[in-house]
Order: structure tokens, then C-alpha cells, then sequence
């Protein structure tokens, strides 16, 4: 039931990385930005694109885009398979539909043992104090 999103969709943008790697990362463009319009994608229902909204955070722009940078591996083909994988969960878990819990009342039996239950506690426990000087 997993949505794929196209590839059409997506747009990248490659920069280069910090941190260690040598002369290596001052020189490739290994880092990807991926961007995708949430708001505006014609492979999401609705509900789907809520959920997805949701679960974005702080990914998301005010204009409905989610950002999601890579830089964990040394190459752009790793990197841009990483962002896409990182989408595609957040995909995957937006598509599931939350089940909702329909409330139920304590039936009467429940209610009996549970005061049972408090005042047979409420006893041991009193018998646990200083015992009386009479």
C-alpha cells in the first residue's frame, strides 16, 4: 500500500559538504538538498498529505515544501539515495491510517473491584504505622 512519489517530483540541489574529508570536501559538490511540494503533489491524497505535513516538522517550509538535507556519505549518488529513502519513510508512515480508540464506560463489576482492591491496600497499609500505646 506504500505510495511511491516520482522522481518528477523531486528537485535537488547539490552543495559541497563540511566537516573532515580532506581536500576531497572542498572540492565535490557531494552534500543533496532535496525539496518536495507536499501542497502540490498530484501522487498524495489528502489525508495522506495532512499526516505527511504533520510528521515533517520542522523539514517543512511555510510554503508546504519539505526539505530534507543529506550529507552522511562521501558520494552524491549515496547521498541522493539517502534523501530519497528519508522521504519515502516519512511516506510510508504518513500512509497509514490512525486507528481510532472508541471510548467504553467501566462496567459496574470493574468499579466494585477497584474499590475493593483501594481498601484492602488502604488497610495493609495502615497496619504498617507505630502501633497504638493502649
Amino acid at each position: 500500500m506504500s505510495t511511491v512519489i516520482p522522481e518528477e517530483e523531486l528537485e535537488f540541489r547539490f552543495y559541497r559538504a563540511g566537516g573532515p574529508g580532506g581536500q576531497n570536501v572542498n572540492k565535490v559538490s557531494t552534500a543533496v538538498q532535496m525539496r518536495f511540494d507536499v501542497k502540490n503533489s498530484p501522487s498524495l491524497t489528502e489525508p495522506v498529505k495532512a499526516r505527511l505535513m504533520k510528521l515533517a516538522g520542522s523539514r517543512l517550509t511555510l510554503e508546504g515544501v519539505i526539505l530534507i538535507n543529506a550529507v552522511r556519505f562521501r558520494t552524491q549518488e549515496r547521498n541522493r539515495a539517502d534523501a530519497i529513502e528519508r522521504l519515502q519513510a516519512l511516506v510510508d508512515e504518513a500512509s497509514i491510517k490512525p486507528v481510532f480508540r472508541v471510548p467504553t464506560r467501566p462496567t459496574r463489576a470493574s468499579k466494585e473491584r477497584r474499590l475493593k482492591a483501594k481498601t484492602s491496600r488502604a488497610s495493609i497499609k495502615s497496619g504498617r504505622g507505630k502501633p497504638s500505646l493502649d
